[in-house]
């Protein structure tokens, strides 16, 4: 890339933001603070990042993910070496994985004010989605694998469940809808009562911009009817954790499909992506994956 088009400011805060997972109050401090970059401003006085300006803030992310303080980072780092040559990705182990670390361990000793503490230095550094899904995300499959090998008892996982479900439901619903789009319609699956997965999801397609009716733990299967036929959503997404599930909630996909053809159904959860390698060929259509890409990826298809 040539020397002009590295200095050409294209990028605004939000979308450096977006790039890194990093808060833009967080940009602004270390700018402040450190005098590393000096982003030029437009005719409105905004902020306006260079290629350079976001190669040098991705390799002070990239520190601070390995353990490193912002003021550390900021010493190792050496500018002239950012110009000509491309940042190599970290092999050091993550800072989240650090956080979500020290999070489990004071989820599984029923540490509150230790997980709240956490949690709270998560989001006074990283985005919303970085939080949610690189930390409280992965920590929730640990959480699952480790409740389904019997490593943890059922007293764990509920105090982790209301601690984290918590934290994401304050969340979720501070965010506004956008009337144009359609309306979903979230549960957790026949027999089932683990919502974190449900919950992580669902905040998702809430940031996304949709109207989410979250119902929870299991209901009746006369009772989604209801809801269903109240709210006429687009979308009605299952979440499943235990295979002894598993049978139920495919059944009523089944029954759903045929009834309701309009209605878009996706489903997720331990118990959905362990099934076999048949049964995931069979209902592929509805499987909406484990993670952020595969999420857009089954939505923009179904629009």
């Amino acid at each position: 890339m040539s020397n002009d088009k590295k200095q050409e400011g294209k990028y605004n805060i939000k979308a450096v933001s977006t790039i890194l997972g990093v808060q833009p109050g967080t940009l602004r401090a270390w700018e402040r603070r450190y005098q590393i970059i000096a982003p030029i401003r437009n005719d409105s006085g905004h902020r306006l990042y260079t290629e350079q300006h976001v190669s040098i803030l991705r390799w002070l992310v990239q520190k601070v993910d390995q353990g490193f303080t912002i003021s550390q980072a900021v010493s190792l780092l050496d500018k002239s070496e950012l110009e000509d040559q491309e940042l190599s990705p970290p092999v050091q182990k993550d800072r989240t994985e650090s956080i979500s670390d020290d999070l489990l361990k004071a989820l599984l000793t029923f540490d509150e004010t230790k997980a709240h503490e956490l949690i709270n230095q998560s989001f006074s550094i990283y985005t919303i989605d970085k939080v949610v899904i690189d930390i409280l995300g992965s920590l929730l499959v640990r959480i699952g694998d480790m409740w389904e090998n019997g490593e943890i008892t059922t007293a764990h996982e509920h105090f982790a469940t209301s601690i984290l479900r918590s934290r994401i439901g304050i969340i979720m619903h501070s965010f506004p809808h956008n009337g144009i789009l359609p309306k979903v319609v979230a549960v957790c699956g026949p027999g089932e009562w683990h919502e974190l997965g449900l919950l992580i999801f669902t905040l998702y397609v809430r940031r996304k911009g949709f109207e989410v009716i979250y119902l929870g733990s299991s209901i009746k299967e006369n009772d989604i009817e209801v809801v269903l036929d109240e709210v006429q959503p687009k979308f009605l997404f299952f979440s499943c954790t235990m295979r002894e599930n598993v049978d139920a909630l495919l059944e009523l996909v089944e029954s759903l499909t045929k009834t309701r053809p309009g209605l878009e159904i996706g489903m997720g959860g331990f118990a959905i992506d362990h099934l076999t390698s048949n049964k995931k060929a069979e209902y592929a259509d509805h499987i909406v994956g484990q993670q952020k890409s595969d999420w857009e990826a089954w939505l923009k298809s179904k629009l």
